[in-house]
Order: structure tokens, then C-alpha cells, then sequence
């Protein structure tokens, strides 16, 4: 089982450039976003690697809300409005309604954690984000016995989102969804933060998921509605492309994708855009998630 530190905090792990930065990032984040405290204990669930920079995870990223380029996001996402937010609950649940972001997510509950970020196109980073554990907020709403299956949708606003507007095939809103073991494992999260920061908007402001052994489509971003369901739910890259993007989404060196290898990826910011390094068995995560498939065939494409 991955070790991890838990005397660390943000300020250990910053590369030296980024910290000496960090006030004018504060200066531009989001106002609305929630806010991870410089106390919050880091834990270190990427097996000591070395965290991307803040530059490098937000200005290399999809969002397709934003455009298809990886600096779209960076380049158009400023025009997003994050305050106010709320969240819609619905489905099989004890206490369905619009929540406030701020009724959902207890800063005193926000902790760091540093995990692997695996993008299915076989790129790769280390990303310390701050956030809640999943689980925590989606016990807030009672989830019936009856639930087998959380669904994600995220915001719809073309006016702000230019993505929207252009199109690319993709039926709007963009959803995801986990089973609901999946959900609750610990170490699923509701980010919040990056670097002990805000959520900055082309990274999913201001709260959005992240599964680190999944790859990244999985991690939906900008969330207005969670909705508990018995049948698995519709995912918008499942809906385009069936064939080559499962449901489950599990990060397997040993099963291709249709059109690539996966058996290595790039990691983002390693010097050499072509260095190539071995991909882990579910992302580096098998000691801790690899029981949540047990009897499942992980040879597929899931």
C-alpha cells in the first residue's frame, strides 16, 4: 500500500518558482472558489514523484467546454462565473435539492493530495489538489439502498463556455459517473484546490472530481448536478465513441485503446517531449482499489 507523509503541507512540495509566485496567483484566482487553507497536511499518494507546476497543470489540460486545443482552457476560461454556485441533488436519496457549494464542502475537511493524473491520450502528471473525500459530501444527501450508481453533470452555459457554442459532436452537458463503491472509496475526491489555492476555472472551478486511478475523462469538471441511480448512467465519451471509451475507465497498460498504446505515457514537463515512461497498473493504485473488480475481466477495454 502507498505510503505517504503526513507531516507534509503545501509549501514542502511547491517548486521553488511557483511558491515564490504564489501571491500573484492568489491575486488572480477565483474569489468565488474554496479556499484550502496553507495549514491543510499534505498526503503523499504519488509514491514521492515529483509534482508539475502550477503553470504546467493549468495551461495544459481539456476542457472542452473551453475548446478542443490543451491552451484553451487557459486562454478562455476566465469568462466562466463561479459565484454563485450551487449543486443539484436528485435520484435516490434521502434529502434531494439545490445545495450551496458552501453547504456541501467544510473547509475544516479539505486536506492535500498529491496523486498521478493519467490522461487517456497517454500523457501524464503528479498534481497536489485539495478537496474533500467524496464520500463525505455524498453522505450528506442519505443515499438510498437502491443507489448503485452516482452520475456527474457539468455546468451548461455556452455564453461563457465558447466550447459549447462550436459544438465538436458532443451532446452538452458533459457526464460522467462511478459506481457507487467507487464513489465512496477513500481515495476518491471532490477537488476543490490546487496548491493550496482555489480551483483555477480551466481546471474545473470550483469543485469538480477526481479519481486517480481512472483515467482523466472520468474526473468531470465544473459540477451542477449529482444524481443517484440504480442503472448505470449515460458518460459523454461512452455516448460518442462506445467502442473506444468504457464506462469504468480504469487506467491498464496491458489493454490498448483502439487507436494507441497505453503501455507508456508522457509525462508533462519531464524536459523531453518524446521521453516515454512505463504506465502503472490502475494508475500506481492496484494495492488500494484493484478489490473494487474482483471477478471482472481488467483485460478489456473498459
Amino acid at each position: 500500500m502507498t505510503r505517504f507523509r503526513p507531516d507534509l503541507r503545501y509549501s514542502d512540495i511547491t517548486p521553488k518558482e511557483v511558491f515564490l509566485n504564489r501571491r500573484s496567483f492568489l491575486a488572480s484566482a477565483a474569489a468565488a472558489g474554496i479556499m484550502a487553507g496553507s495549514q491543510v497536511t499534505a498526503r503523499d499518494f504519488a509514491g514521492g514523484e515529483t509534482p508539475n507546476s502550477l503553470e504546467e497543470i493549468t495551461s495544459y489540460n481539456n476542457f472542452y467546454e473551453f475548446g478542443f486545443d490543451k491552451g484553451d482552457p487557459a486562454r478562455y476560461a476566465s469568462a466562466l462565473t463561479t459565484d454563485p454556485w450551487s449543486i443539484q441533488v436528485d435520484g435516490l436519496v434521502d434529502k434531494p435539492g439545490t445545495y450551496d457549494i458552501s453547504d456541501l464542502v467544510d473547509e475544516a475537511e479539505i486536506e492535500e493530495r498529491i496523486y498521478r493524473f493519467r490522461c487517456v491520450e497517454a500523457w501524464s502528471m503528479v498534481i497536489p489538489w485539495n478537496g474533500i473525500e467524496l464520500s463525505k459530501i455524498l453522505n450528506k444527501f442519505g443515499p438510498q439502498p437502491g443507489a448503485k450508481y452516482v452520475a456527474f453533470e457539468t455546468l451548461v452555459r455556452p455564453e461563457e463556455m465558447r466550447g459549447q457554442r462550436r459544438g465538436g459532436n458532443i451532446e452538452w452537458p458533459y457526464r460522467e459517473g462511478l459506481r457507487m463503491d467507487e464513489a465512496m472509496h477513500p481515495l476518491t475526491l471532490m477537488g476543490t484546490g490546487i496548491y493550496g489555492e482555489p480551483m483555477p476555472k480551466q481546471n474545473g472551478a470550483p469543485i469538480r472530481l477526481v479519481v486517480p486511478w481512472k483515467y482523466g475523462f472520468k474526473s468531470i469538471k465544473s459540477i451542477v448536478r449529482i444524481s443517484f441511480t440504480e442503472e448505470e448512467p449515460p458518460t459523454t465519451w461512452n455516448m460518442l465513441q462506445p467502442r473506444e471509451y468504457g464506462f469504468y475507465a480504469n487506467v491498464n497498460p496491458e489493454v490498448d485503446h483502439p487507436r494507441w498504446s497505453q503501455a507508456s505515457e508522457r509525462r508533462i514537463g519531464d524536459g523531453r517531449f518524446n521521453r516515454r515512461r512505463d504506465t502503472l497498473m490502475l494508475n500506481g493504485y492496484a494495492d488500494q482499489v484493484a478489490d473494487l473488480y474482483a471477478g471482472m475481466d481488467l483485460t478489456k477495454f473498459y
